[in-house]
Parts: C-alpha cells; structure tokens; sequence
C-alpha cells in the first residue's frame, strides 16, 4: 500500500470520520492503512529476494530478524510479524509488555535503517517510525501516548515534524487536560498544527520555493539503535 504524498492534504476516513491512520488501532480501516505501511514494503522485498512459498518467507524472515541493522525499519517489522514468540506464542515483538522475548524484540527493531523521503524535515522517519510502532503495539505503552501518536501520524505521513514549541504545547494539553475531555482537545490542538501547515505550504507555493518540495534531496540514512524509540 502507498503512503500518502509528501504534502499531500491528510484525508478522512470513511468508516471513523478522524484522518485516516489516525483511528488505528480501534478503527480497522486505519488499522488496515498503518499495516499497509509496513506489508506494502515486505511485499517489495520478497519480491526483490524472489522468494515464494511459505518456507522460504519465513527463512528471510528470520535472517533479517537477525540483522535488523542492514535493513529497513518496515522490513524488521513486518519480518518480526511473521515469527512466533517463543514466550508469549504471539507475533514476535506483538505480544504483551512484559513477555521477555517480545520487549527485546521490540527493542532491537528500533536499530533498522531509517530513509528520510524527500522533501521532509531531518527525522521525519524516525518519527513515523515510533509511532508506526506504537500505534501497531498499543498494550507496550500508556493510552495516553498512544492517544497521541496516532492523531499525529497523518501529519507525519505528508511530511510534518513537530517542532520543539509544537511537542511542548501538544505535551501541556496533555497534562492539563481530564481524561474524558483529552482526546477532544488533543484532536483540537492537532486539527490547528495542520491548518498552520497548509497556510505554510500555500504561502511556500506562491512564493515559488518549498522545503517540502520533492526536488529536496532526502536525509542520510539513520538508525536510532536498538532500544531507543526517541
């Protein structure tokens, strides 16, 4: 499944009414389009191995496991999916916080190679990235952050990466929000960060120049190694 276009306006979801990707996990249509993310890539790379059969997919699964540093972070993770726990007995790195064999799984897919897209911030990928994972591992993390990940995920997905003043005011709505009220007012702060982006990037247009344009050259290649989400 493709990602959405750097710069491209984040769209409704027609079963949840939120952006899509940010009804993950509840809502399964944006569940389908955050695992999207992660098949989408395994489909290329079995086909780049040229692999077929069960067997042979769960042999390259293993190998990357193994060498999460030589590979892509959507690859690891959807390698990851295709191992069982020998603990817990779920997806590897899916099961339940705590599981020991699932925590150091999920620590070490955080060593993948992180590819910046063209046109976007430095660490746009790494943000994606973690909050990918987090969404798609709701139970490893307090409702809260998971809360929200997933309402910035559209953001991130077309190219937006909260500056520090941004983190902070999103970080302050948190804490002085009541728990029945903070979704409600988290999508408040998010739905005004992406109005602030679209008068951005249409004042960027019209003066004939943009950071997010996809002429810009990508990022180095980064890893932020293993157990360390951030």
């Amino acid at each position: 499944m493709v990602r959405p276009e750097v710069g491209a306006a984040p769209r409704r979801c027609a079963r949840c009414g939120g952006h899509e990707y940010a009804g993950a996990p509840a809502c399964a249509a944006c569940r389908e389009l955050v695992d999207g993310i992660v098949e989408g890539e395994w489909a290329a790379f079995l086909h780049r191995w040229d692999v077929s059969g069960a067997a042979q997919e769960r042999a390259l699964a293993e190998m990357v496991a193994a060498e999460p540093d030589r590979h892509d972070w959507r690859v690891v993770d959807a390698a990851l999916d295709r191992l069982v726990c020998p603990d817990c007995g779920d997806r590897l790195a899916r099961g339940p916080a705590g599981c020991p064999s699932c925590d150091l799984a999920h620590g070490f897919r955080y060593a993948a190679i992180e590819t910046d897209r063209p046109g976007v911030p430095p660490g746009n990928e790494h943000a994606v990235r973690v909050n990918v994972s987090v969404v798609r591992r709701p139970q490893g993390t307090s409702a809260t952050e998971v809360l929200v990940r997933r309402l910035l995920l559209p953001l991130l997905l077309v190219g937006y990466l909260p500056t520090t003043e941004e983190a902070q005011r999103i970080s302050a709505v948190v804490k002085k929000s009541p728990p029945e009220r903070r979704a409600q007012l988290v999508e408040q702060v998010v739905e005004a960060l992406l109005a602030d982006l679209s008068r951005t990037r249409r004042a960027e247009r019209a003066a004939g120049s943009s950071p997010t344009s996809p002429d810009t050259p990508a990022a180095t290649r980064r890893r932020s190694g293993p157990g360390r989400p951030r």
